[in-house]
């Protein structure tokens, strides 16, 4: 499915760009698929994209694909440290 009309950007593109940049940062997405973000509508439906890809991407050394590793909890706007109960 195309996500990004302006640059031709597809689900697969974007999920496969997340995997590789291994980053939030919708400008650096942009600079790995060497394009920029233009029009902006495309931006909710990336961040849901990168939200699921980087939640299903499991680091070296985790024993977990589902939860983050090393007392970091992910986080819309980022990485805080998990609270004593989660971990």
């Amino acid at each position: 499915m195309i996500v990004c009309s302006c640059n031709a950007l597809s689900d697969r593109d974007i999920r496969n760009a997340v995997a590789a940049e291994r980053t939030r940062s919708i400008s650096r997405l942009y600079g790995g698929l060497g394009c920029r973000a233009r029009c902006g509508r495309c931006a909710r439906t990336i961040r849901r994209l990168t939200d699921e890809t980087l939640g299903a991407v499991q680091a070296p050394g985790c024993d977990s694909v589902h939860e983050p590793c090393g007392g970091l909890a992910v986080r819309r706007g980022g990485p805080d440290r998990a609270s004593p109960e989660t971990g």
